[in-house]
């Protein structure tokens, strides 16, 4: 029969309480008592343990018996041993681990796929953005966003009742901080918001006309009511598409100046951008009801918010006149939080909420408060002219995929390869594959 292997490993009786003495802790009604640890480890034969294991074991229990001696010493417990078996030419045997034998996978688990099918009782409003001669304005043309009775280009089989619209940002302060990759496009005309709207239209494709009235701004040159009236005229006489009119975030005087603006151009069905929960609702309201505008509710992402100032504005102006913004976030800055609320109001919005069922904008311009889209980094991120346009575009792409109707955006590539998706999703048409879609070629040349 195998002799059976054992370790006695011996542990020095007093070392507890010369590191308790050490640590000036007192050892009270405690007895301690070592003896040495004997170890069973079995038989040698088949079935006990190899004789690598066994050596690596040995070495170990060395490592601690010399250190417990090394620490004693320390303590006050004599010299310190110069000897030991660890401190000797000891190595342990290499242990020889077999992995278990396992089979690859070659293939996917097939699994059914299929898009969902839901029954949906709401329907978002339409609304119309601009007006044309034959409906009281200018306007060469006009738009009807809304409508959706399904979430947004779920089903390939129902095509979208109206197409969102892409309108370009124009300032009327040149001294805006735009990035050099948006800048290098309209430099000739940063000087007049007339001409860079024309440029915005006639070369790349501006279905509306975004006017950003920075300089009525306290802070900037606090421009008066009238010189912004003569502004938005200055772009209506350059373009003729539809109009949208941004404040500059004041609530006192962009209110100001929305009224003198829709009192002075009346019959265009302006967009006004925007109304808020902290500007004074009722003459807001009644601004945007007597003299037929549109207007945009803001709010910062907050469903309940936006519930608010939509319930507060029916009041005054009709249902059909009503845009949401619930605020755009750029991709890497909280995209996930805009989309959410964005899908979220969407969804309650076809399952009947009667406070929800707006059509939305999207300030997809926010994208190039990323640093990202424009900072200069390292030369795997180059080259920055096309990284900020990238940065814009799927920004863009993201959202409309929560149903957005009315983009406003900076980039003329960008415009571009949003405009190239929503011509494919338009078209109604199902895919052979589920994941056809994910290669739609975006861009243009």
């Amino acid at each position: 029969m195998p002799k059976e292997k054992k370790i006695n490993l011996p542990i020095s009786a007093d070392i507890l309480e010369r590191l308790a003495k050490f640590q000036e802790i007192e050892l009270q009604d405690v007895d301690i008592e070592f003896e040495e640890i004997e170890l069973d480890l079995g038989t040698g034969g088949g079935g006990g343990i190899n004789s690598g294991v066994m050596s690596r074991m040995a070495y170990e229990f060395a490592q601690i018996r010399d250190s417990t001696n090394r620490l004693t010493y320390l303590l006050g417990g004599g010299a310190i041993p110069t000897t030991g078996y660890a401190q000797q030419a000891v190595q342990p045997q290499q242990v020889t681990q077999v992995a278990p034998s396992r089979v690859l996978p070659t293939e996917l688990i097939t699994a059914k796929t299929s898009i969902p099918q839901g029954d949906y009782s709401g329907e978002v409003v339409e609304v119309r953005l601009g007006a044309t001669k034959s409906e009281g304005g200018t306007r060469g043309k006009s738009y009807v966003i809304g409508g959706q009775t399904t979430p947004a280009y779920y089903n390939f089989q129902v095509k979208p009742k109206n197409r969102p619209v892409l309108a370009m940002d124009v300032f009327d302060w040149p001294k805006v901080p735009l990035s050099k990759a948006v800048k290098m496009h309209f430099r000739p005309v940063l000087n007049d918001v007339g001409e860079w709207a024309r440029l915005c239209v006639d070369k790349f494709g501006a279905e509306m006309i975004n006017i950003h009235l920075l300089t009525i701004d306290p802070l900037i040159e606090d421009a008066s009511p009238k010189a912004a009236v003569k502004t938005v005229e200055n772009v209506l006489q350059a373009v003729d598409v539809p109009v949208s009119i941004g404040g500059c975030g004041d609530p006192q005087k962009d209110l100001k100046v929305f009224t003198a603006i829709s009192e002075q151009i009346e019959g265009e069905n302006l967009l006004i951008n925007s109304v808020t929960l902290d500007m004074d609702i009722e003459k807001s309201g009644e601004m945007i009801r007597d003299h037929n505008n549109t207007v945009i509710a803001f709010t910062s992402m907050d469903v309940n918010k936006a519930r608010e100032l939509n319930r507060k504005l029916y009041d005054f102006v009709p249902k059909n006149q009503i845009l949401m913004d619930t605020t755009t976030a750029a991709l890497g800055y909280g995209l996930d939080y805009a989309f959410t609320v964005m899908e979220r109001c969407r969804l309650a919005a076809l399952k009947g909420d009667p406070e929800l069922n707006h059509p939305m904008s999207s300030g997809t311009t926010n994208a190039w408060a990323a640093r990202e889209a424009w900072m200069k980094m390292g030369p795997e991120f180059d080259p920055r002219e096309l990284r900020g346009p990238i940065w814009e575009t799927i920004t863009g792409q993201t959202l409309l995929l929560t149903g957005i109707d009315y983009f406003m955006m900076m980039h003329p590539a960008a415009v571009n390869a949003l405009k190239v998706m929503i011509d494919g999703l338009m078209k109604g048409e199902k895919p052979n594959q589920p994941t056809d879609w994910v290669s739609i070629t975006v861009g243009g040349n």
